[in-house]
Parts: C-alpha cells; structure tokens; sequence
C-alpha cells in the first residue's frame, strides 16, 4: 500500500513541476515586446519580420522636402502637409502584402478624421489607373503619388528609410521628419494608430 501511495506521490510531483515550469514560461518577459512598449528606440521586430523603429524628436534628421504627381494628375509637395502629422506609405498593386494591410490603414485614417494628421500613398510601379482602382476597391480615400510619372518623390524618401522591401509606411512629425518606420506588412492598425497619436501629442 506504501509502494503504491509512493507512486502516485511521485506521480503528482511530476505534474505540479511541469506546471510550475509552464507558469514561470507564461511569466517570462518577452524582450520584443517589452522593448516595443517601452519605446527604447532600439526597434520592434515581429516573428513575421515586420519591423517598427521610433525615433526621439532629438534624433530625427532634417525634414523630408518632396513633389510629386498623383494618380488624379494634381501636383502635391511637402507643404501641402507642413504642420500635420503625415503617414506616407510606399506600395503597389500587385504587392501581395499592400492588399492585406490597405484596409488597416483604412482604419487609421478613419480614426483620425478631423485631426491635424495627413495620409499620402506612394505607388512605385503602377499607372494613374491601376493605383485609382486600387483605391476604390479597398476604399482608399487619401491620394498617391506615381513614381512613375515623377521618381523624384523616391530619391526624396530613399535616405530615410530602404524601399526595396515594399510595403513599407513612415510617420512623419509637424515639422516633417520622420518619426517612425513600419518596415514589411502592418497587420494591426493599433500599432500604427499608437505610433500617430503618439506624434500628434507632441508638444
């Protein structure tokens, strides 16, 4: 009776330690996202690759001067968005990624109607016509400018962020310095939406 008694003793050892050790995994710190939360510049990476790095108003380079033409054939530059927070986003229609993450930034932009904040989409490959139906398909509202009518629109970001992983989306502050990099596909619009809001109370 004792030998069986030990048994089963031995048995519920086993199962609290397992529990024990589970519990302490669970508690454990995870280092990206603490690192995100406390916003310690060093840059959040996700499992998925998708990147974010915030920068402090005392290390942001000079404002980001840029024209160009848009999909509706108007002209628009830096200073149609001076004094606003801007988000400007880099994509293409045939960019698998863009699609997935056009009705995230849907969502931000809605969430900021009436507020000093300004989007601005930046098309690398398509036509006036391929970026409109774009548009209309996932109800994007705020406009996007060709590089392939004026490239001069991607020289002017290709110092502040890399371009060749597209989709890629900058925060830009009041002044217009970029604030923010979200490199590769943003599958949750609170992070963007945390990072403008962040931007915009900015004293």
């Amino acid at each position: 009776m004792s030998r069986g008694f030990g048994k089963i003793r031995a048995a519920a050892s086993l199962v609290l330690s397992a529990v024990l050790i589970a519990g302490l995994a669970a508690c454990a710190s995870d280092p990206l996202a603490d690192q995100y939360r406390e916003g310690d510049n060093k840059g959040f990476v996700a499992s998925d690759g998708f990147k974010v790095v915030e920068i402090k108003p005392a290390d942001r380079e000079d404002p980001v001067a840029f024209e160009g033409v848009l999909d509706n054939g108007e002209k628009t530059t830096s200073a149609d968005y001076a004094g606003d927070v801007t988000v400007v986003n880099f994509w293409y229609a045939a960019c698998a990624p863009c699609r997935v993450e056009a009705p995230e930034l849907v969502k931000v932009y809605d969430s900021f109607d009436g507020q000093d904040v300004k989007f601005l989409g930046v098309n690398l490959y398509d036509g006036a016509e391929t970026s409109q139906a774009f548009a209309k398909k996932f109800g994007v509202e705020y406009p996007s400018a060709l590089t392939t009518v004026d490239g001069s629109i991607k020289l002017a970001f290709a110092g502040s962020t890399p371009l060749n992983a597209v989709p890629v989306t900058l925060v830009l502050d009041k002044e217009g310095r970029v604030a923010a990099r979200l490199i590769g596909q943003i599958e949750e619009s609170t992070i963007l939406e945390t990072l403008v809001r962040e931007t915009l109370e900015e004293s």
